[in-house]
């Protein structure tokens, strides 16, 4: 009776486990999809503040023309405001977590205005992110315009 008693228990056990796993992978998955959307809305409000917190040091990003820009580019860039975009919309993201390290990928639809016309761009992009003192901050990035058809 004992040993059905432990292997009962050690099944209740690891399901158990396994739920609270998922459900942490699961909390993740929103946390990084809402760092994605807050991330979106502190660009097209060139938000200095955040981008210093979203953006880890050592980041790395490749931008569409293949230019490579660190933390203190990309931050200099929104300060400056040659970004011209006033809003997006995401779609299509997608969340793999490995332990303390994730990767998002999704696509975006930009609208903005250059010389006084208005635009509208879509990319795909990739994030990489680290978990660190309990944060998520992106250490690379790479975006790729979506030609027209």
């Amino acid at each position: 009776m004992k040993r059905l008693a432990f292997v009962v228990g050690f099944f209740v056990l690891g399901f158990g486990l396994i739920a609270i796993a998922r459900t942490q992978t699961g909390s993740v998955e929103q946390e990084l999809i809402k760092l994605e959307i807050d991330w979106g809305q502190a660009f097209y409000k060139r938000d200095i503040a955040f981008a210093d917190r979203f953006l880890a040091d050592d980041y790395i990003g490749t931008e569409e023309k293949g230019i490579v820009m660190t933390k203190a580019q990309e931050i200099e860039d929104l300060k400056s405001g040659v970004h011209l975009s006033t809003s997006g919309v995401d779609d299509d993201m997608k969340v793999r977590v490995y332990g303390d390290a994730a990767v998002v990928t999704g696509r975006t639809t930009v609208k903005g205005q250059y010389q006084g016309k208005e635009f509208t761009s879509r990319y795909r992009w990739t994030h990489t992110f680290i978990r660190h003192d309990r944060r998520w901050q992106c250490v690379a990035s790479h975006i790729s315009r979506i030609s027209q058809k």
